[in-house]
């Protein structure tokens, strides 16, 4: 599902603000069931990088909780104050007769002022000893107990808002406790996830301002191999050390090509998306550390005999 276009057509529609973008987003989901196809068509009509972004992440959530509701825009909810490993997360579980009560804090919430549906990871009580044992609770955004606040906006992607959340008493129904460990089957395997979304999503937007400010066509035909290469990978297990590597791989490749295209934003200088672009490019470059050691542990395990 490669977006092509000629030139003359390839002007995204402004958008503003979520409640701008969330009605084409849904509309884009609703007519395509693959969430790579999501963010690749999202980040296309794109009229930057923020709604690129937003409709990368939205369709990585998809990708891992494919029971998400289609029409709620949702957000996974790890950072605490000291950071996102499970030490890090303090907020916790407790059982309560038949439910849980859940209480903590979150922030960095991804599109969380506008959102209608939290996974938030929290500390098993009952479970943690000297490991911490994570879960997975669906929250509701008006359900009592929870109070959502803006955080200030970002220097790059502005647009896309951010929220602290906190949970007061939050009483939370067993079956909106998702099975499983939460860290190992949904929070580590959505850093890979949404690094295959919001980097298709991104791509596919510079591949529609590249036909619409007629950047060359061979940069256009490597790009789009390499979209081509996203939704395969797309396809392949988030845990395993081979997924790892094609995608480090499939960022190092990007990396090169958005670096190229540093010369031909020079060509419209004065244009809106380039003073955009030149705002928000420093969201590629979120998390690289991890991405490295992520990468430096697959090539482990997979020559270490």
């Amino acid at each position: 599902m490669l977006p092509q276009l000629p030139a003359s057509k390839a002007n995204a529609a402004p958008c503003e603000s979520v409640a701008d973008w969330w009605p084409r987003h849904r509309a884009i989901a609703d007519d395509h069931a693959d969430p790579i196809h999501q963010a690749i068509i999202g980040g296309f009509v794109a009229d930057r990088v923020g709604w690129a972004f937003a409709s990368g992440y939205q369709a990585a959530l998809r990708a891992l909780f494919p029971d998400a509701p289609a029409d709620r825009i949702c957000a996974l909810c790890v950072t605490e104050a000291d950071g996102n490993s499970p030490k890090a997360i303090k907020s916790s579980l407790k059982q309560n007769g038949d439910g849980w009560i859940l209480n903590g804090a979150k922030r960095w919430t991804t599109l969380g002022p506008e959102g209608g549906l939290f996974f938030v990871a929290a500390r098993d009580e009952a479970a943690s000893g000297e490991r911490v044992s994570i879960r997975i609770a669906r929250v509701d955004s008006k359900i009592e107990g929870l109070k959502i606040e803006k955080m200030p906006a970002t220097k790059f992607v502005p647009e896309v808002p951010h929220a602290r959340l906190q949970f007061e008493n939050l009483k939370v129904k067993d079956a909106e406790i998702l099975p499983g460990d939460g860290y190992d089957q949904y929070v580590k395997p959505f850093r890979t996830v949404e690094d295959i979304h919001v980097q298709a999503a991104v791509l596919s937007y510079l591949m529609r301002e590249g036909q619409r400010l007629s950047w060359p066509q061979h940069w256009l035909e490597r790009l789009s191999a390499l979209l081509a290469a996203l939704g395969k990978i797309a396809d392949m297990p988030a845990a395993h050390a081979e997924t790892h590597i094609a995608l480090a791989g499939a960022l190092a490749i990007g990396a090169g090509l958005i670096g190229e295209t540093e010369a031909f934003w020079l060509n419209s200088a004065t244009d809106p998306a380039t003073l955009r672009w030149h705002r928000d490019r420093e969201l590629l470059q979120v998390a690289g550390k991890a991405r490295e050691l992520r990468t430096r542990r697959a090539w482990e395990k997979l020559t270490t005999p």
